[in-house]
């Protein structure tokens, strides 16, 4: 009877393990085929979008190549935008400083900024990095600056002919017309320098009993510093970099003037720009009130 219930018992022990490998034999069978009947669900649906997207994308491709070979006609809804973007404003900075306190500057996106604050309707453009890079090639900038005009305005460029004041003296350079926009590139030269420069020549007055002590005043001081400015302050500064520092941008001429900040000028674009311009639309200056 004892051998009897050890075969039965060793037959139910066999038969259990054979139900569960023949449970884990069908749910690897399962699965694999559930994974097989998923891909090919797959690919029934996405098949009829991926052939339809091959013409749309080729559509695209050659809708931009159109745009592109035709950029003339762009132009014009361009310059109409940047145009009628300067008139919705309800305050726009007749002067605009662009500073710098990046270590690597790129004439072409300052070129750009040029032409776009031409093209809003801004009358005057500070140009200021600490190191004076831009001063000492003014020259260079300013060939930028007509080739970027010429790109982004076209034959419209030539409305905008700017005077390129690059020296202390302010005298225009010798290539382009004197007249409006004004273009004036500065370095730390044209700020506490200037300064300096002023008072000095305030003291040599005094010295040479020109004047006296008691005739030297702030509103003085200021005349001379105008005069060798010769634009009028700056109502917006747009800052590029991350240094938290003016670096020396015309400390005089700066005390009602409202900074913005952007992480850089390389590859800035125009509604990084645009946007600067709403921000100085949207502050309220008190004026000390």
């Amino acid at each position: 009877m004892a051998l009897l219930y050890g075969l039965l018992w060793r037959l139910l022990l066999f038969l259990l393990h054979s139900n569960r490998a023949l449970v884990s034999w069908l749910r690897v069978r399962l699965r694999n085929w559930k994974g097989r009947l998923w891909e090919r669900a797959m690919a029934t649906l996405l098949l009829p979008m991926s052939m339809a997207g091959f013409p749309d994308h080729r559509g695209k491709l050659n809708h931009d190549a159109r745009r592109t070979a035709g950029n003339g006609n762009c132009l014009p809804n361009r310059r109409h935008r940047w145009l009628t973007d300067g008139r919705s404003l309800e305050k726009l900075p007749n002067h605009i400083g662009l500073l710098v306190v990046e270590d690597e500057p790129s004439y072409t996106d300052i070129a750009n900024l040029v032409v776009w604050c031409m093209a809003v309707g801004i009358s005057y453009v500070s140009i200021y990095d600490n190191h004076g890079i831009f001063r000492k090639n003014n020259s260079r900038l300013l060939e930028v600056i007509l080739i970027q005009q010429q790109h982004l305005l076209g034959t419209e460029g030539s409305k905008y002919n700017v005077e390129f004041l690059s020296d202390c003296a302010d005298k225009p350079h010798n290539n382009v017309l004197s007249c409006r926009p004004t273009v004036k590139v500065l370095s730390p030269e044209d700020g506490k320098q200037s300064i300096v420069k002023a008072a000095q020549q305030l003291c040599r007055s005094v010295e040479n009993k020109e004047r006296s002590s008691k005739d030297i005043t702030v509103s003085m001081l200021d005349t001379l510093l105008r005069e060798s400015n010769n634009i009028p302050d700056p109502e917006l500064v747009v800052k590029f970099g991350l240094v938290n520092s003016t670096l020396g941008f015309l400390p005089w001429h700066i005390r009602l003037t409202e900074f913005i900040s952007l992480p850089s000028h390389r590859n800035i674009s125009y509604e990084d720009f645009w946007g600067a311009l709403q921000r100085y639309c949207e502050c309220q200056q008190r004026l000390g009130q």
